[in-house]
């Protein structure tokens, strides 16, 4: 499989790669030597940065270090979501009204939509539930 030089990273995959213990975590450090040897260039929101500050918040140490890695970090770029993929994000919520998808995820695929991003690293079903995407590792 050819891989795309732009992946949105989601917060799944942020997490996987921080904690040990999580059942994908060796899937995407794998996937993190395949990004750094290949030079892919990571994109996310700050409504994934919200999901991962949040989800490390109870350490707050871990927090800031996820926080300040997603946005210092020159492999990623940091999508701000505007008021047009806010709209978008609310269509495919209502299109996909079978789907238990959060807001941060629709937000996500518009965001991709608006820039083309055609690959996820995600380990969040509800990327290939929206099928769209090629879903990375």
């Amino acid at each position: 499989m050819k891989i795309e030089k732009e992946i949105f990273i989601d917060t799944s995959a942020l997490i996987a790669m921080r904690v040990e213990d999580n059942i994908n975590h060796k899937k995407a450090q794998q996937f993190l030597g395949v990004i750094r040897e290949k030079r892919l260039r990571l994109h996310t929101t700050n409504f994934v940065l919200d999901e991962v500050y949040t989800y490390f918040c109870k350490s707050h140490a871990i927090a800031i270090e996820m926080a300040e890695l997603i946005m210092d970090n020159p492999l990623i770029l940091l999508h701000r979501v505007t008021v047009e993929d806010e709209k978008r994000a609310v269509e495919i919520l209502k299109a996909f009204e079978d789907k238990d998808f959060s807001y941060t995820d629709a937000t996500s695929f518009a965001v991709m939509e608006r820039l083309g991003i055609k690959t996820a690293f995600a380990f969040d079903d509800h990327f290939m539930q929206y099928g769209r995407f090629i879903i990375v590792p």
